[in-house]
C-alpha cells in the first residue's frame, strides 16, 4: 500500500483500558489494542499535523496473557489509595499502517511533500520512534523494529474466529473530522486467524460526542517542514 510501514511491537506488559472497567478506580485492560493506540504509537514513531495515520491491520503473535497487580496510584484528596490494574503481559503484535494527507489542513498544505515524509517515517521507524513508546499507559514501555507483516508464526494463526464484543474504536478529533467537537467510536472487531482487520474511523457508525473542541491552528511559523526536517536528517541532525 502507498506511504505504508509494517512494524513489530513488543513489551514485558501492556494496559489498553476497558473505560467501562475504571469507574472505581481500578483498571482492566482490553484483550488486544485499540486502534486509538496502535495510531497514537505509529504517531510516536513520526508525527506531523499534515498526516493522518490510518492503521489498516494488527496481527497477534503471543497468546493472550493478563496478570493483576496491586498499584498505589495518587488519591485525588492527596497520599496514595490501593487499586488493583490488570494488564497483558508479554505482547507481541505485527502492525500495518500508512498514512494519508489530512483533507482538514489546509493550513499545512506547504508541508505536503509525500515522498520525504515516507522517508522520514521509515528512518524514524528504524530508530524506534522519534518518541518513547508506550503500550496504553506510561509504565508499559514498548518497543518498535521494521518487519514484513505476516512473517513468522503466531499463537493465533488457524485459530478461527474470536469475537471481542464492542469495543473502543478510537477518538475523533476536530483537526481530523472538520467538526468542532471530540467523539467517541466503538465496534466490533473480530480476531480472524489471529488478524484483525481495522475499520477506517470514518466508516464507524457508533459516534457519541464528547465536549465542544477547537481544532489548534498550525502554519510554517510553529511547525517544521517535511523538506527542512529531511535536510536535517541528511546532515546528521535530529
Amino acid at each position: 500500500m502507498r506511504n505504508s510501514i509494517e512494524f513489530e511491537i513488543f513489551g514485558d506488559y501492556a494496559l489498553f483500558t476497558d473505560p467501562l472497567m475504571k469507574m472505581g478506580g481500578e483498571k482492566l485492560t482490553y484483550n488486544v489494542p485499540t486502534y486509538q493506540a496502535l495510531k497514537g504509537i505509529v504517531e510516536s514513531i513520526y508525527w506531523k499535523p499534515t498526516l493522518l495515520m490510518i492503521v489498516d491491520e494488527l496481527r497477534v503473535l503471543n497468546s493472550i496473557k493478563m496478570e493483576s497487580k496491586g498499584i498505589r496510584p495518587i488519591d485525588y484528596g492527596g497520599g496514595n489509595t490501593l487499586a488493583n490494574y490488570t494488564y497483558l503481559k508479554d505482547v507481541r503484535y505485527q502492525v500495518k499502517a500508512h498514512f494519508i494527507f489530512n483533507p482538514h489542513r489546509p493550513d499545512m498544505a506547504f508541508d505536503r511533500n509525500e515522498n520525504k515524509h515516507h522517508n522520514i517515517l521509515k528512518r524514524s521507524l528504524k530508530a524506534g520512534g522519534r518518541r518513547d513508546i508506550f503500550l496504553g499507559t506510561r509504565e508499559c514501555q514498548g518497543y518498535v523494529e521494521p518487519c514484513e507483516f505476516g512473517e513468522g508464526k503466531g499463537f493465533y494463526d488457524n485459530y478461527g474466529d474470536i469475537h471481542l464484543g464492542t469495543m473502543v474504536h478510537g477518538i475523533n478529533y476536530p483537526d481530523e473530522t472538520g467538526r468542532n467537537e471530540m467523539e467517541v467510536r466503538l465496534w466490533n472487531p473480530v480476531i480472524k486467524d489471529g488478524i484483525i482487520r481495522f475499520i477506517r474511523p470514518d466508516q464507524c457508525t457508533q459516534i457519541r460526542k464528547i465536549m465542544d473542541m477547537e481544532a489548534k491552528y498550525f502554519d510554517g511559523s510553529n511547525v517544521e517542514s517535511a523538506d527542512e526536517l529531511f535536510r536535517q536528517l541528511e546532515e546528521g541532525g535530529e
